[in-house]
């Protein structure tokens, strides 16, 4: 069996200038990075805005397990199968970060026949995107240190620091560290502390902002301190707004790619969606719209996490409205949320994969909640029986949902053909009446109650007495309109990843309140939710290798 990247390198590659044309691009609408990836021009959008959106389809999938989903290569898959059937489809998806890429999870540019390619730059450096927003957030860093250490006119608290530097990598090491040590020279002691760059609040603005200068408002309402008298100091107070818009430049501009089948591929912006929203940005969604029958999305993790942040965040800002939503489960994955061990999922389980089922209902429901049109995609593994793929179609139709089987991972675009034929029906014949699951003017803490008792399936919310001090400072400056962004393991329905399945009789714990005003939400970590992630015992990064020529292995 072929690794993805072994397929990616045999791949027939068109010039990016011939994948723009297929979807009416011309030379000025783009801007070339190499022959095979470019950037959308930021006036794009003002040319073609006037034009009907075509439909707008959410993949999302049930909570992920180490048997694999296949959520990404079923977005991939789904784009190119939609195309084959004679509809003019775009992909939209993030941009993966070097963090997961060297550590565990891998990239994010599909697998197997469903890539977008060229996957080597895709899941490396790309076209500097996460450089730029990295270097963003961290002169705002190196700002508000230095006005410390020059004398401190806004009369900022060190110990009420919130802004944290950033790093697109795992290491641990980093989470907690002390800044300004050697003498005076050197600045002001304190306590800091690195998350990795996807969780930055500069991702999120970047992915929420319509243009340059919604971007740079965005950026200048980010509060970064408080002063002694307990006042917000914001990156216009501290005169960082319009350097920190200047990094991010071409940042801001959508980077379009294409599929292993030539579909295009818009790509852009990758906030994780456990520590922040999880999904790419509004303006590549918009764009893409605008040039497609069908623009095929994802959103991070399971639908209680992306899907849920999509909804709830990113169309209630946007203004965007999905047509259809493709919930991606597989027979192994089920399996396990039915208890069975990783070693054990080749052999036929039909008590457990009916057990496991629950995880995927809990999903079904939820989407329903948004009363958004829905179709599973079994991605189908060579393990698979018979009996247990009939048996999740079966548990499907009694939920009241339609099923499709995929295997565009194995096939390309040609396994998805009755996935795409599905959602093509599914929106011509059905309406979408979406709406979000709670209105602006509750309370925050009524806005997380929702979210975990009717997502999550919690009982209640248990809050730290520091979550329900912060969140009270929040409301009392005037925040309480804003949406909320848990940050919360994927790996379970509860804040506990050892969850599995669809856990009962458990509250949700919240231990912090961040506001991130200038994204326009308000974060809530749960449980043990760390926006630094740690390397495994074994990283990726130690069977990557280049050879002398130039050839890059093992890195998928």
């Amino acid at each position: 069996m072929k690794t993805d990247i072994e397929i990616a390198q045999e791949a027939v590659i068109q010039p990016i200038v011939d994948v723009a044309a297929t979807i009416g691009l011309e030379e000025n609408d783009i801007e070339l990075h190499g022959k095979y990836k470019a950037k959308l021009s930021m006036d794009l959008y003002e040319k073609i805005k006037d034009k009907p959106n075509g439909k707008l389809i959410l993949v999302t999938s049930i909570n992920p397990t180490p048997a694999g989903e296949g959520k990404s290569t079923t977005t991939v898959g789904l784009g190119q199968a939609l195309n084959r059937i004679g509809k003019k489809a775009i992909i939209a998806l993030r941009e993966p970060s070097l963090g997961p890429s060297f550590g565990i999870k891998g990239g994010a540019a599909g697998g197997g026949y469903s890539q977008v390619i060229p996957m080597e730059d895709i899941n490396l450096h790309f076209t500097g995107d996460f450089h730029a927003i990295t270097s963003a957030h961290n002169l705002l860093s190196a700002m508000l240190d230095n006005h410390l250490h020059q004398g401190n006119e806004l009369q900022i608290d060190p110990r009420k620091i919130l802004w944290k530097r950033v790093i697109d990598l795992n290491d641990r090491a980093l989470r907690n560290i002390v800044v300004g040590l050697g003498g005076p020279v050197q600045g002001v002691p304190r306590e800091d502390g690195f998350d990795i760059t996807v969780a930055s609040e500069v991702m999120a603005i970047l992915c929420l902002a319509d243009n340059l200068m919604d971007l740079k408002e965005r950026i200048s309402r980010i509060v970064v301190a408080y002063t002694y008298d307990n006042q917000p100091v914001t990156a216009a107070d501290l005169k960082a707004a319009g350097a920190m818009a200047l990094l991010l430049k071409d940042a801001i501009k959508p980077n379009l790619v294409q599929t292993l089948e030539n579909t295009p591929a818009i790509i852009h912006g990758g906030p994780f969606a456990n520590i922040a929203h999880g999904c790419n940005s509004v303006m590549a969604t918009k764009m893409a719209l605008k040039m497609s029958d069908y623009t095929v999305t994802e959103a991070g993790f399971g639908a209680d996490l992306g899907a849920e942040k999509f909804f709830n965040i990113k169309c209630r800002l946007s203004g965007l409205k999905p047509d259809a939503t493709v919930i991606v489960a597989t027979v192994r994955a089920l399996k396990m949320h039915g208890g069975v061990n990783r070693q054990e999922l080749k052999t036929e389980n039909i008590a457990a994969l009916e057990q496991g089922f629950e995880n995927l209902a809990k999903h079904i429901e939820n989407v329903k909640q948004f009363e958004v049109p829905l179709v599973v995609a079994i991605n189908r593994f060579p393990t698979d029986t018979e009996a247990e793929l009939d048996k999740v179609a079966e548990l499907c139709r009694l939920h009241g949902v339609e099923v499709a089987l995929s295997e565009v991972w194995s096939k390309g675009g040609e396994g998805g053909v009755e996935l795409a034929e599905k959602i093509v029906q599914l929106t011509e014949n059905r309406q979408s009446y979406f709406h979000t699951l709670y209105s602006d003017c509750l309370s925050l803490k009524e806005k997380i109650d929702i979210i975990a008792t009717r997502i999550y399936g919690a009982d209640g919310v248990d809050y730290s007495p520091n979550a329900k001090k912060q969140i009270k400072e929040l409301e009392q400056q005037g925040h309480r309109r804003l949406p909320i962004c848990m940050a919360k393991t994927q790996s379970s329905l509860s804040d506990d990843p050892l969850k599995i399945g669809r856990p009962t009789n458990f509250r949700l714990n919240v231990r912090e309140i961040r506001a991130s005003i200038g994204a326009g939400f308000i974060v809530v970590l749960t449980g043990q939710m760390l926006t630094m992630p740690g390397l495994p015992k074994v990283p990726s990064a130690v069977n990557m290798d280049i050879d002398a020529k130039g050839k890059i292995t093992g890195l998928f």
